[in-house]
């Protein structure tokens, strides 16, 4: 933890001297984060409830890696204005640095006395009066863009450590879950899959529109708790299921042109996708060309469609709560250099993985955007 306090103690110098304040008060947040998550990974161990205690601290983890990388990206884009600016300035920084120099080399008040006498000396003691303030300024103002720049070096040379500690921490945190996971035995049921039907209609089936109006018609009798509760008054208010960037919307081209009714989402590798409300899971498993493909039902003739995750949890006809995990995305996490390198680069381009929702309405698909909260504007 010893990188991580030291990260955070350069990430709050950074705050105090920089205009751009937010690009270092991410990365201590990011720090303060990624601190906490290791102390709730310890603790979720021995958690009554580990699979929740397990899935916030994957979440935090999460939450702490996605701040310190746009920190560091911000700190990389303030560093390069600031050099930029300096560079803009070295002659007029020169120059300065001149008049201050040979001020300095001042031994005594006899060298500052003027050749036409008193009067000659009043004048100049005036004119430097009036000057020095001015040029106190602008050396404060050297002083402040040169620490600042110090400070965000120190904290992108700092991050190495940080990030290691987070991502290691991270992938413990997804091991440990995936075990809370499969040893979990206390999940309610609604009704037991029959293989043989879901097999005929997954062979019977050409695409992800017909697989999924045939979940529809294929009603289960319910053996354990009766249907969940309406969830329409959260309409337009659901979280997306995992921390994401929208690729693409309804209705638009793909790269192939392909247009789908969902949303394609941009996660970063390993992404742990959780469901947005309480719901019975209708489907689990692989599906055509998408992937394993999880298919939850919130309420009667209500589906939610999640396709492209490498691993999916639970099984068919159990009840999973709101938040709770129901897989996570596939690929690799990033090395650090790489990591680094992206944000001296000023990019964020770490989003390699693809997660397609889709919504239906019994047969009809929605709009997924009039269920969850995205940027409609963006």
């Amino acid at each position: 933890m010893k990188g991580l306090a030291v990260f955070a103690a350069l990430a709050l110098c950074a705050v105090s001297a920089s205009a751009e304040v937010d690009a270092a008060a991410e990365a201590r947040a990011a720090a303060l984060k990624l601190e906490e998550a290791s102390l709730s990974l310890a603790e979720a161990e021995t958690s009554r409830n580990r699979v929740k205690a397990l899935t916030q601290t994957v979440q935090a983890y999460e939450g702490g890696l996605a701040a310190l990388r746009e920190g560091l990206r911000r700190a990389s884009i303030r560093e390069t204005q600031l050099t930029r600016l300096l560079q803009s300035k070295e002659a007029e920084i020169a120059q300065l640095l001149g008049v201050l120099q040979a001020v300095g080399r001042a031994e005594n008040p006899t060298v500052l006395l003027h050749p036409d006498g008193p009067e000659g000396t009043v004048r100049a003691g005036m004119i430097l009066a009036d000057v020095t303030p001015a040029m106190d300024a602008e050396a404060a103002k050297l002083r402040d863009l040169l620490t600042e720049v110090k400070v965000l070096r120190e904290l992108q040379e700092g991050a190495a450590e940080t990030l290691q500690v987070g991502l290691s921490g991270a992938q413990e945190a997804r091991r440990a879950l995936s075990e809370a996971i499969s040893e979990r035995t206390d999940l309610p049921r609604r009704f037991t899959e029959d293989p043989v039907q879901t097999a005929l209609l997954i062979a019977a089936t050409e695409t992800l529109e017909g697989f999924a109006s045939g979940l529809i018609e294929m009603t289960p009798e319910p053996e354990g708790i009766s249907a969940l509760p309406d969830i329409s008054h959260r309409k337009g208010a659901l979280p997306l299921p995992v921390q994401a960037e929208i690729l693409l919307r309804p209705g638009e081209a793909d790269a192939a042109g392909l247009v789908r009714a969902g949303l394609v989402l941009a996660t970063r590798p390993n992404a742990l996708v959780t469901a947005p409300a309480a719901a019975t899971i209708r489907y689990r498993g692989p599906l055509l060309d998408f992937g394993n493909v999880i298919v939850l039902e919130p309420q009667p003739q209500l589906l939610f469609v999640f396709a492209g995750l490498e691993t999916v949890f639970g099984d068919v006809g159990q009840v999973v709560a709101s938040g709770a995990p129901v897989g996570l995305m596939g690929g690799n996490d990033p090395k650090i250099d790489a990591i680094l390198s992206q944000s001296s680069e000023g990019t964020g381009q770490d989003r390699t993985e693809t997660l397609y929702i889709e919504v239906r309405q019994g047969k009809t698909p929605v709009n997924p955007e009039d269920w969850f909260q995205t940027d409609k504007d963006g």
